[in-house]
């Protein structure tokens, strides 16, 4: 079986500061990869440097097979990549549909009419601008925007901040009805409890380096690594 996406020895900086150091990962196919740390580790920066927006200063990513490290953030999109970025980051001055057509590719699965399906909210809202919806909607929107691209992985970054516990639950619902679907995931997610629910397989970073990849049952029952790796300091 071919890998969804692989992280090989990623060295990455922004400017002469080192963050990231030698990282590995790998994403199986149709599997979610929790992407744990805390704040400042590197778990953003590994997504940027996916999307292209952070080029590695060495090492490798393949998604299915073919390297994307050095590609265009347009051209790594093209290749089946799409980012639910952390704090949403809808267009605010476009209504919610503008904002789903804006990133329609391909012809797979995922179009209008299914993304208003998932997100019932959205198609009543639809000719609303999207920075006057709720911070749930929003993510909503944000997470809908990202499967308009018909995606074969999907990164999402802190889906969960800042939302009540009623909408990170539904949140949670559609991560996982996704997954079930059989696409790729990798969550980055400060919300421990969520992320073991719905991860096939966990890493934690550390100040820039993978000190810990397991499945979820393992990270779970490894009490001293969440102390360790995720307690505060």
């Amino acid at each position: 079986m071919v890998e969804a996406l692989i992280i090989e020895n990623i060295d990455s900086l922004y400017g002469d500061s080192h963050v990231l150091h030698g990282v590995n990962l790998t994403l199986r196919e149709g599997a979610l990869l929790a992407l744990l740390g805390r704040n400042g580790a590197g778990k953003s920066t590994c997504l940027s440097t996916v999307m292209g927006w952070l080029r590695p200063r060495k090492g490798r990513v393949a998604v299915f097979g073919q390297t994307v490290s050095g590609l265009s953030p347009e051209a790594i999109v093209a290749k089946g990549v799409a980012l639910v970025p952390q704090g949403r980051r809808v267009f605010p001055t476009l209504s919610v549909r503008e904002n789903l057509v804006v990133a329609h590719r391909g012809r797979g699965a995922w179009h209008m009419e299914r993304v208003f399906d998932t997100f019932p909210r959205l198609r009543e809202r639809r000719s609303q601008a999207a920075g006057s919806l709720s911070g749930g909607e929003q993510q909503m929107l944000a997470i809908g925007r990202a499967l308009m691209g018909n995606p074969r992985v999907l990164l999402m970054d802190e889906p969960s901040e800042g939302l009540a516990p009623q909408i990170v639950a539904e949140v949670g619902r559609i991560i996982s009805s996704l997954r079930a679907e059989g696409l790729s995931i990798v969550l980055v997610e400060q919300n421990l409890n969520l992320a073991l629910q719905l991860a096939d397989d966990v890493a934690i970073i550390n100040t820039g380096r993978v000190v810990f990849t397991g499945t979820a049952a393992e990270m779970a029952a490894d009490h001293s690594a969440v102390d360790r790796h995720l307690g505060v300091f």
